[in-house]
């Protein structure tokens, strides 16, 4: 299990719902998805994805997602899931759940295209259109990354505790110290706000897709720069740096926002997800190891 309070869903419950409420795909082929934290994943022959939510926060959430999926795909310069509708609880799964198109490409993985220009610049341009969005006024969403750095020693400090055994943790909480004080930003900009590889899809050294969009809305500009810690060596960042016009105050942010995900990706995750812990590490890595924002 993932999470102490998880909801499991099997294969033949997941067919049966689909199969009562969805009949056009009767006869598809269903089968689980590796890789969802907050969801358990089944293809539906070539055509969809069942999306089932592991616990009753993330079905709440199911229909303002759909709303910020469909206003992600209208901006995102690559391909990403759009809603198909809405399932009911039913066959011993007690929560609602989601149809959404599927989009074809291979996960990324964190070390994978590390030094790949060609990805780092695909990331570039996705991270700039997402920018390009207008934030219709709408204010940070008061929960999560992308916000106030300080709102967020309550978790680190649980990180940092939790974090003993398996990491050095000194140097990690000099760091954070020293991040907690940036200064905020000046502005708001749309991000999609979970740029992981599991949520990037490729085909050779290119970007093709985007999942997990349901989070899209007003953060600060920075929050979506953790794709280049969570994917790149020195030179791919560069290149993001540089391509977007980022200043230091920004560059640094981005840093920080992917340093407080990573943290709390190894702990969490050590017993249940090696993908997670792996990525946790790799990123913390880059950070650490960075001239710039290693020594903040």
């Amino acid at each position: 299990m993932l999470h102490e309070d998880e909801t499991r869903v099997s294969a033949g419950a997941a067919r049966a719902l689909i199969d009562a409420q969805f009949p056009d795909f009767r006869g598809e082929e269903v089968a689980a998805l590796g890789g969802g934290t907050d969801n358990a994943l089944f293809r539906i022959g070539r055509r969809a994805t069942a999306r089932f939510p592991l616990r009753a926060e993330g079905a709440e959430a199911l229909g303002r997602e759909a709303e910020a999926k469909e206003e992600l795909a209208a901006h995102c310069p690559v391909a990403t899931p759009r809603p198909l509708g809405f399932g009911e609880p039913g066959g011993g799964h007690p929560l609602p759940w989601a149809l959404e198109s599927w989009v074809e490409g291979a996960m990324a993985t964190p070390e994978g295209l590390g030094s790949s220009a060609a990805f780092a610049g695909d990331l570039a341009a996705l991270i700039g259109a997402l920018r390009r969005a207008e934030t219709k006024g709408r204010p940070f969403a008061a929960q999560g990354r992308g916000g106030t750095l300080m709102e967020h020693d309550a978790w680190m400090a649980t990180c940092l505790q939790r974090s003993g055994g398996l990491l050095d943790i000194p140097p990690l909480r000099r760091l954070w110290q020293a991040f907690r004080v940036l200064a905020p930003p000046t502005r708001l900009a749309m991000c999609h706000k979970d740029l992981i590889p599991a949520n990037l899809l490729v085909e050779g050294e290119r970007l093709v897709g985007v999942l997990d969009g349901g989070g899209f809305g007003p953060a600060d500009p920075a929050l979506d720069l953790v794709a280049a810690w969570h994917h790149l060596e020195a030179e791919g960042r560069a290149l993001i740096r540089t391509r977007l016009g980022c200043d230091e105050a920004e560059w640094r942010r981005g840093a920080v926002w992917a340093f407080q995900q990573a943290l709390g990706l190894v702990w969490y995750y050590e017993k249940s997800h090696p993908g997670m812990v792996a990525l946790g590490r790799s990123t913390l890595r880059r950070i650490m190891s960075d001239e710039e924002v290693g020594a903040a």
